[in-house]
């Protein structure tokens, strides 16, 4: 099957999902979940909002794709996110079987490669999809915090 759109397509889609985050005044994280190029659920983080420190745009993005697929495992699918994933998440997509991972910037101190964490060995990942305008978007987040302060 030839795909319609490519990683930076969706990866705009969830940068979008992180623009909206951050007018919310939450930390600027967006996910999107493709299967088919079809968008299936789409979510970014509202630990504030929802005062849950479990309620990361990656989590909130595997319940929606969940709930649309009527089932708990994500295979077939890849989730397109605008900061790689922390443990929590990893462990969760790990669990979803989630088929590939895009994500644009990386965490060298909170990501999952930095924690050691492991993914499903089944699950593709790519990292670098428009990196510079999410770690632009995450810098602009926190020097607007810092000055609030």
């Amino acid at each position: 099957m030839e795909l319609l759109f490519d990683d930076s397509y969706y990866m705009k889609k969830a940068l979008q999902e992180a623009e909206m985050a951050y007018e919310k005044g939450e930390v600027p994280i967006g996910a999107i979940v493709v299967i088919h190029d079809r968008i299936i659920a789409r979510a970014h983080n509202l630990t504030e909002q929802l005062n849950d420190v479990t309620a990361h745009a990656e989590m909130q993005a595997i319940t929606a794709a969940a709930n649309f697929l009527g089932g708990k495992y994500l295979q077939d699918c890849t989730m397109y996110i605008t900061l790689e994933p922390c443990q929590m998440c990893a462990g969760a997509l790990y669990w979803s079987q989630i088929s590939k991972i895009v994500y644009a910037a990386g965490d060298p101190q909170r990501g999952y490669k930095a924690m050691g964490t492991k993914l499903h060995p089944k699950t593709k990942i790519i990292g670098g999809v428009l990196e510079k305008e999410a770690s632009d978007l995450l810098k602009r987040f926190f020097i607007a915090r810092r000055n609030l302060n």
